[in-house]
């Protein structure tokens, strides 16, 4: 269970054991904002993408959207996101509960200025109903990620 890896991987450092658990599903935006009681923005949302097959992870604030023409400029394709039955295959997490930590290896993860106008945020943890809350600088340090992007729009409410 990618939750049990996600654990695992923080096991030994300040986030040992922060991992929270909810009795009801955070596998969207909206539900996770609901849960933990903070605003929408704040999660932070995992989307996975393809780029000639390889998986690629970019992390964004919970109201935003990837805007294609920023996303075509900086990675010189059209965004492809992966196919629904295809992203725990690929990621090692399912829908709902993917996140930029104890991914399969070689996944580059980069994350979006949108996260930046925050202290901390609520990533998920590997499962549709648990999440934690990090800073930015706990964010960048254990997704590993490979630069910071401009790569997204807000949604229209």
């Amino acid at each position: 269970m990618a939750l049990d890896k996600v654990k695992e991987f923080f096991a030994g450092t300040e986030l040992d054991g922060k991992i929270v658990e909810l009795n009801q599903s955070s596998a969207t935006v909206d539900l996770a904002a609901a849960a933990i009681g903070c605003e929408a923005d704040r999660i932070a949302k995992t989307l996975s993408f393809l780029i000639e097959d390889k998986p690629l992870i970019i992390v964004v604030s919970g109201k935003s959207k990837i805007d294609n023409a920023k996303y075509r400029h900086k990675f010189e394709t059209k965004a492809k996101m992966i196919p629904f039955d295809q992203v725990e295959e690929l990621t090692g997490h399912a829908p709902g509960g993917v996140c930029p930590f104890a991914l399969k290896p070689g996944i580059p993860v980069y994350l979006d200025e949108s996260l930046k106008k925050f202290d901390s945020v609520w990533p998920a943890a590997g499962s549709h109903n648990s999440c934690l809350n990090m800073t930015i600088a706990q964010l960048e340090k254990f997704s590993g990620f490979t630069e910071w992007v401009d790569v997204t729009k807000p949604m229209e409410e």
